[in-house]
């Protein structure tokens, strides 16, 4: 993380690492997602396997099992995805971001399948985060295939942590996944589509708005994400969002 990466990181809100896991690494994630989306592997402790809202509510019938699952939630007792969130690259990157203590406090791999709608509105993370300071917090989002329009890449609006926390509401669409939530008052013409190889990592502010598209390709889109924080950060008061699985990292 060299000073560049910092100051363009707090200007943006985002750094895109390049590269950053081979492609031995990202076979392995693969792999252990289609086994636990699948049900050949049986969920760890407090695991959850998400499944789409259109599948859940009959609107279209899955070619198969990995075509109704969006995401998987919660992954730190699995030792093949957590050992992702361990990476040493990765854990020196986000040290340079947020200091050397740092816990985990969510993770995800998301799943956007051919054939369902799948796309995540325009939000920011520290919505659904109790923790305080935002400066403390950083994601990491690691594409495992690629990442681009057709298929429903990250969009983000650049400097847009600068905003502070935005009202978020449902979207008005038809089919909207469970937990998400919409930043209200947002000008969608400022948004950067970030078009992304397997291996690629993105850091990104709690504050950034950001989102995806609909997956119009023919091939799955998937990626693997992780919040840290640091050991510093304090709760708020607020009650009424799920409590983070914390994992301090060595």
């Amino acid at each position: 993380m060299t000073s560049e990466d910092t100051a363009s990181y707090q200007k943006e809100g985002f750094l895109v690492l390049r590269e950053l896991f081979d492609a031995a690494a990202l076979s392995q994630l693969e792999l252990r997602f289609v086994e636990l989306a699948s049900g050949r592997l049986p969920a760890p402790e407090r695991m959850v396997v998400m499944q789409d809202v259109m599948v859940a509510r009959g609107a279209v019938s899955p070619e198969t099992p990995l075509h109704g699952i969006n995401k998987i939630l919660s992954f730190e007792n699995d030792p093949v995805l957590f050992k992702h969130a361990l990476d040493p690259e990765l854990i020196s990157a986000v040290r340079g971001l947020i200091g050397h203590a740092i816990m985990t406090i969510s993770t995800n791999v998301f799943n956007k399948p051919p054939g369902i709608d799948g796309r995540h509105p325009l939000h920011q993370d520290l919505r659904y985060f109790t923790l305080r300071p935002a400066d403390g917090i950083v994601a990491a989002w690691t594409a495992i295939s690629p990442c681009t329009r057709e298929n429903g890449c990250l969009a983000v609006i650049p400097g847009s942590h600068r905003q502070g926390l935005l009202r978020h509401g449902d979207p008005d669409w038809e089919y909207v996944n469970s937990g998400f939530f919409s930043a209200e008052g947002v000008d969608l013409e400022a948004r950067v589509h970030l078009e992304m190889e397997p291996g690629d990592t993105i850091l990104f502010h709690p504050l950034l708005i950001h989102g995806s598209g609909q997956n119009r390709s023919s091939a799955f889109r998937r990626a693997i994400s992780t919040h840290y924080a640091s050991v510093d950060c304090e709760r708020s008061s607020a009650r009424h969002k799920r409590e983070p699985v914390v994992y301090r990292i060595p």
